[in-house]
């Protein structure tokens, strides 16, 4: 990778995520490359971030402002690759225009959301060169190369301790959308009954999206008001609570197929998971000692799995979890088949 990256330019445009972007970016730079990193979205504020999905082009111009600055900024400039994430709001104008621009530029496009949630970047996928999801079933649909997600170096720390204590037997951090709420409180009664500790952290992007979403979406009719967060957790704040925590929770968006970084976290900790992810029985890496499938429709669950001591991965399966893997994947080697044989 660093023989690859060395010296190389790359174009980063991401939407600001948990600061995933910040982590890439700088996983990149220390592989050598020189990252010049622009927001995918001209703007990050509440309306936007909600107008952009229902109607976007209400915000068209300011779009298409934005990244009429970011050609006039890029225009002179050496690039060796254009690497795009997710592409929910990049124009079609400005890849052409890049690529006009910069002919001998290599453009890369990954998503970690399906699109089914996002159909936008469907109409630009023909403008690039490689092209990588994190959904199985889109990467199948659309041709796509299949990667999945990874964890951030700072997981491997987390190495367990043989005399380690735990304060919770399960840990839930999440975004507040669909039915989390519903699944995860039938979860906090069942640990209630079974005398197992549980801590349930769920952020919300602010108060007007929490109100929008109470009046409009049935699931959060549900909602504990109190029970909400409007601070997203840091890394070093999620680092500590799993830490003391024995298994992690992953309630999946029901309209995603793809796992979730939290699937990817637990691994890189060393944790075992209970998700809603039935998909995930189809990975190369599943077994059943450290991962609990649920049903979102009928949730039922085994004390015995708590119990169970967590198994060591391979040292293969746990380094081409990491981001440095995924990173070599993107810019470097097809993995679609290593993490679902036939899928490609």
């Amino acid at each position: 990778m660093k023989k690859t990256l060395n010296n190389k330019n790359i174009l980063f445009l991401s939407m600001q995520t948990f600061d995933y972007e910040k982590a890439i970016k700088k996983k990149l730079e220390e592989l050598g490359a020189n990252v010049q990193y622009f927001d995918e979205r001209p703007s990050n504020n509440i309306f936007f971030k909600g107008i952009i999905r229902i109607k976007r082009n209400i915000y068209q111009k300011k779009i298409n402002k934005y990244y009429n600055e970011i050609i006039l900024k890029t225009k002179n400039k050496l690039y060796h690759y254009l690497f795009v994430n997710r592409g929910e709001v990049v124009p079609e104008f400005f890849l052409i225009t890049f690529k006009k621009n910069h002919p001998e530029c290599e453009c890369i496009f990954y998503t970690w959301d399906s699109f089914e949630n996002y159909s936008h970047p469907i109409k630009i996928l023909k403008y690039f060169d490689k092209k990588f999801t994190f959904d199985p079933n889109d990467a199948i649909k659309f041709g796509l190369n299949f990667r999945p997600l990874f964890y951030l170096d700072v997981y491997k720390k987390l190495t367990p301790e043989a005399d380690e204590k735990f304060i919770y037997d399960l840990l839930f951090i999440g975004t507040a959308h669909s039915d989390r709420y519903i699944i995860s409180n039938k979860i906090a009664r069942w640990c209630e009954e079974n005398n197992l500790s549980s801590y349930f952290y769920y952020f919300i992007h602010g108060r007007l999206v929490y109100f929008y979403k109470k009046q409009f979406d049935k699931s959060f009719k549900m909602f504990d008001f109190k029970k909400l967060t409007f601070k997203s957790l840091k890394t070093e704040e999620i680092l500590k609570l799993y830490k003391v925590s024995n298994v992690i929770l992953d309630i999946n968006h029901p309209g995603q197929k793809g796992l979730t970084m939290r699937t990817f976290e637990a691994i890189g900790a060393r944790k075992k998971i209970i998700t809603t992810n039935s998909e995930i029985k189809k990975y190369t890496f599943y077994n059943s000692n450290n991962i609990y499938v649920i049903d979102r429709e009928d949730v039922i669950l085994d004390k015995s799995f708590f119990e169970l001591p967590y198994k060591e991965v391979d040292k293969e399966l746990y380094y081409k979890s990491s981001i440095e893997d995924w990173l070599k994947c993107i810019f470097l080697e097809n993995q679609s088949n290593y993490w679902i044989k036939g899928l490609n």
